[in-house]
């Protein structure tokens, strides 16, 4: 009776896993798929990412505007995740549960506009949300395939949920210290090589060049060529294992301000499916502002740099 009782106990939660896999969402919808999941019982929350303008001017009917700017941290540091209180009134305001399935969607113009789908998919699953989606290609592909535009404004009830961050998926500054000092984690610079290489950096970073030991995953290689169309899940296996890592290790992506990382960190864990794959948020804008000076690879020589601040300084000037 006991091996019958292990048997049962074993099918049920086999049967139990392989339900909640088969009805978890997609990370990537398809135009054609999105919607016809609208046309379901549990239909999904469609959050659109764009400037209130573009929203107005149309968006997939039932969709909800929450501009990718509400989602960032200030001018200064760009990449820093907003307070618990403002995200909890935010993900309330579009009456967001750990129930609802969230589809994100914005311009689709470009790579760098999958970034802004990557980086609020990030903060929702941070927030607690698991049931997440993004549009591959955005609104140009929606409407390219002559799906329905609304410009109607839906009435949400606004929920009461109280999120609680989900660490598991955030890397902090001390932590990236950390592993810089222990070459414990894979570091994956997202940037291109420019970035990369120290030639350039973002305007709120203070320092050029990258985290020491970091390897580069231009972000720009998850997209079909001359697209911005985020390629198939074996595509993404294949790009992932560029990432050299050590089973067990976290996998840290960072970027300027934690946007093209976020689409690194999406193709990494969320279609290649890789274990322990954190965001650094504020990435270099954050870690080049620490009070002593940090610890820094393929960075320029002082005349190097004083060259490119000065010539900084002359184009926010005169232009």
């Amino acid at each position: 009776m006991t091996t019958f009782r292990q048997l049962a106990v074993a099918s049920a939660l086999f049967a139990s896993s392989w339900l909640t896999a088969a009805h978890a969402a997609q990370p990537l919808l398809s135009p054609a798929e999105l919607a016809s999941a609208q046309q379901s019982a549990a239909a999904p929350v469609v959050i659109d990412i764009r400037e209130p303008k573009l929203y107005t001017e149309g968006h997939i009917p039932g969709a909800l505007n929450a501009p990718y700017g509400k989602w960032r941290g200030p001018a200064t540091n760009p990449g820093e995740l907003p307070d618990l209180p403002k995200l909890t009134a935010l993900v309330q305001s579009l009456g967001l549960t750990p129930a609802t399935h969230a589809v994100v969607v914005s311009t689709g113009a470009d790579a760098t506009d999958f970034g802004a789908m990557a980086r609020v998919y990030w903060s929702l699953k941070v927030l607690g949300l698991k049931d997440l989606s993004i549009v591959n290609g955005g609104m140009k592909t929606w409407v390219a395939e002559g799906q329905p535009v609304s410009t109607e404004t839906p009435q949400v009830q606004a929920s009461s949920y109280q999120p609680v961050l989900d660490e598991s998926l955030i890397a902090t500054r001390d932590q990236v210290r950390s592993h810089v000092d222990l070459s414990n984690a894979a570091l994956v610079d997202s940037r291109p090589d420019a970035f990369y290489q120290g030639k350039t950096r973002a305007p709120a970073a203070k320092l050029s060049g990258t985290l020491p030991g970091a390897q580069q995953l231009d972000f720009n290689q998850w997209f079909v060529k001359g697209t911005a169309q985020f390629v198939d899940p074996a595509t993404a296996r294949q790009i992932a294992q560029k990432v050299s890592r050590k089973d067990g290790q976290d996998t840290v992506a960072f970027c300027n301000t934690g946007h093209w990382a976020a689409t690194d960190w999406f193709g990494l864990s969320e279609m290649a499916g890789l274990p322990n794959v954190k965001l650094y948020a504020g990435s270099m804008v954050d870690w080049t502002q620490q009070p002593d000076a940090p610890a820094m690879e393929n960075q320029p020589g002082r005349a190097e740099s004083l060259a490119y601040d000065a010539k900084q300084w002359w184009q926010r000037k005169f232009k």
